[in-house]
């Protein structure tokens, strides 16, 4: 299904997790938002993962082809992730589960990031920031700052809470940072209320059975 009429879906509570979510069945067929290489683009945009300047550069310098080329290997990053954390989600990971992050770590060592000292001036004071660059130097970049997100999800975030939503034909993952972590769906909107509505339904067809 084509991706541009239905933006992406960003509920998961954790980047790394929304990249997972960047394919989905948000209605009755599935949409893949990153299915070419403009639809990464796109979607590394609306994620807000890569300068505005630097998506420009890429897309005047690199051919649709090279792009496409460089959403299949995203798409595969993607699904290979989410089977390491499908079979993990709801337990801590332990020391061993380092083993199968190999790939990923491999994919980290081609990276070009450096530090710069940048100044910001408020009210008559100016501070100094540490800001973390990358070099935007192919299309083959853009696979970085996806890496960056898993990467971060491994490190930051306690796989005991990572749930995949409760809906029927729902594939969403999601982060449950609420209070109690009773969450239960992807968000209200998409499968909580036809959750409320089906349940609403049943109720009526036994009334009426009763």
């Amino acid at each position: 299904m084509d991706y541009h009429p239905i933006p992406p879906i960003f509920v998961a509570d954790a980047p790394g997790l929304d990249f997972l979510n960047s394919v989905a069945t948000p209605v009755d067929e599935e949409v893949d938002w990153i299915s070419d290489g403009a639809g990464l683009l796109a979607w590394l945009a609306q994620a807000g993962l890569v300068p505005p300047a630097a998506l420009a550069a890429i897309r005047a310098q690199a051919t649709s082809a090279e792009l496409d080329a460089v959403a299949a290997q995203a798409r595969s990053l993607r699904e290979w992730f989410r089977g390491f954390v499908q079979k993990r989600k709801g337990r801590s990971l332990s020391a061993k589960d380092l083993r199968e992050l190999g790939p990923l770590n491999q994919l980290l060592e081609r990276d070009e990031q450096f530090g710069e000292i940048v100044a910001s001036t408020a009210e008559g004071a100016t501070s100094f920031e540490f800001h973390a660059n990358r070099r935007w130097k192919s299309a083959e970049s853009l696979l970085m700052p996806l890496a960056e997100l898993l990467a971060r999800l491994v490190c930051e975030e306690d796989f005991t809470y990572v749930k995949a939503c409760e809906g029927p034909r729902c594939t969403l993952l999601f982060a449950d940072h609420t209070r109690g972590h009773a969450r239960r769906w992807c968000s209200m909107a998409i499968c909580g209320n036809r959750a409320k509505v089906a349940a609403h339904r049943a109720r009526l067809r036994e009334q009426k059975n009763g």
